[in-house]
């Protein structure tokens, strides 16, 4: 295909993304030969055989021949970005179609934007798609496992220009509203083709928009328009309860707003959601307790390995009343039996909850996990923390996504576990260290061959992180543990 096929192809699924018209034809065409470093164009007629994808590819390619951008990840995204906003409407206009789709259903609004931000390649799809992933059957149902290979890495010539950048503090952080169309530098990602749905949530002002890394299907994330820190209060329940209204087919919660327990971007208050079902949704209530304050609420503790209790209910603020007043409760509630303690002497709280919303028919439903990020001498990264035994498969933060029962693991785990089959298999191999206690018990446990050594590696990984979240669980699945969560919950 010539380089002109190739853009007469992109302007018209430019026009077709209803930002342009068939009038701005040569318009969009002279400004994208501009940005790829060409001065003219020959006549050809649409075909339309290729995706946006792909005529990207062929883009950025003819404009890396014409010595517009060099091989560097940075340049070479900025570009993409540049050239993909030309198939994304201004953000007025995609919020007046949004509002149109929205209008006939929720969920039609929700299908525009995302497959928009599909193909203007926000969403990193081909990015996404390298990502590992595998179920593993436990006790709690079956967890899903993701070895997160998405986000694409620098190389050391990159990582070495950027001691040299310039300090920027704009946008605030990634998730500011500010991003909207950022160019993007060498220290920070493009955002030309990115838009935000504008939400009006209690009478404030928040964006509504997908997350460019997935996770899960519809991995969304509704931000506050002013950059401030994220708080578990009641403030939180009302939003979360109004964002299930407003968008019903997606589940939304937040992450806890204390160190050790809380998200990787604890300085922007927002909300990730979207449509997906997490195995703890489908996790039952084992233990029925009672709200003598709240009559209409149904609650219970979850059977789950972290520390969850569910609440149901049709009143929204019986609801929001209720789960204020476990919250409130939590934080101040300490159990010194089960290493369990509200405040440090200094009077620093160490209690919060990581919230869960959705809507199960025509109720409330929403899940209250309990967290505590208090540190001791034997367990310095958190007592409630990967403990070390289990922390060359996990060691970072038990966030949101991970509390609802999807393991997000470091990329190193793709070559490491590789090297692990090659140990269990007994053929030479340059397994990390810290991984042979654990591939040692698993070899006196399985009779490993080459058909079963992956399989049975994967599962076991599965079982490492349902270990995980029953060390992030305050109250243990032991007898002691979860008498003490009777003890806890009989206060309410």
């Amino acid at each position: 295909m010539s380089i002109s096929q190739t853009v007469v192809d992109f302007v018209t699924l430019a026009i077709q993304a209803g930002g342009y018209m068939e009038l701005d034809r040569l318009y969009l065409q002279n400004r994208i030969i501009a940005l790829i470093g060409e001065d003219s164009l020959t006549e050809v007629n649409p075909q339309n055989t290729k995706n946006s994808l792909e005529l990207l590819d062929d883009l950025v390619e003819k404009a890396k021949k014409n010595g517009v951008i060099d091989d560097s990840l940075a340049q070479k995204e900025i570009l993409e970005a540049q050239l993909m906003d030309f198939l994304t409407p201004p953000p007025s206009v995609v919020n007046a179609f949004f509002a149109q789709h929205y209008a006939k259903k929720p969920e039609d609004a929700t299908d525009y934007f995302f497959k928009l931000c599909q193909e203007n390649d926000y969403i990193k799809t081909r990015a996404i798609a390298k990502n590992v992933v595998f179920p593993a059957t436990t006790e709690y149902g079956d967890l899903e496992i993701t070895i997160n290979l998405s986000k694409p890495e620098k190389d050391p010539k990159e990582i070495a220009a950027l001691r040299n950048v310039a300090t920027v503090h704009y946008p605030k952080c990634m998730i500011c509203m500010e991003n909207e169309g950022y160019k993007g530098r060498m220290n920070y990602p493009a955002r030309s083709n990115h838009r935000i749905i504008r939400m009006n949530l209690n009478g404030e002002s928040w964006g509504f928009q997908y997350s460019p890394y997935a996770y899960y299907n519809e991995h969304c994330i509704v931000l506050s328009e002013e950059h401030r820190p994220m708080k578990i209060s009641r403030a939180t329940f009302e939003r979360l309860l109004t964002i299930i209204e407003v968008l019903p087919h997606y589940f939304v919660g937040s992450n806890a707003d204390l160190p050790i327990v809380g998200g990787s971007i604890l300085s922007h208050d927002h909300y990730q959601g979207g449509k997906h079902t997490f195995a703890m949704a489908k996790a039952p209530i084992e233990k029925e307790i009672q709200l003598s304050v709240f009559k209409t609420i149904k609650a219970g503790i979850v059977k789950w390995p972290m520390s969850v209790i569910r609440l149901q209910g049709k009143d929204k603020t019986e609801m929001i009343n209720a789960c204020e007043y476990i919250l409130q409760a939590w934080k101040q509630y300490s159990d010194e039996s089960v290493c369990i303690q509200a405040y440090s002497e200094d009077g620093t709280p160490h209690h919060t909850v990581t919230p869960i919303a959705r809507r199960n028919g025509d109720l409330y439903e929403v899940d209250l996990v309990l967290r505590d990020n208090n540190i001791s001498e034997e367990f310095p990264d958190g007592i409630f923390h990967p403990h070390p035994d289990v922390q060359h498969i996990k060691k970072e933060n038990i966030g949101l996504i991970e509390v609802m029962g999807l393991a997000v693991l470091p990329p190193r785990l793709l070559s490491e576990l590789a090297e692990v089959e090659k140990y269990v298999l007994q053929i030479p191999n340059n397994m990390a260290e810290y991984h042979k206690t654990w591939a040692d018990e698993m070899m006196q446990r399985h009779e490993f061959t080459k058909a079963n050594a992956r399989d049975i590696i994967r599962s076991e990984v599965g079982q490492i992180f349902a270990r995980v979240l029953e060390d992030a669980g305050v109250f243990k699945r032991d007898e002691a543990g979860q008498q003490a969560f009777l003890r806890f919950t009989d206060t309410l």
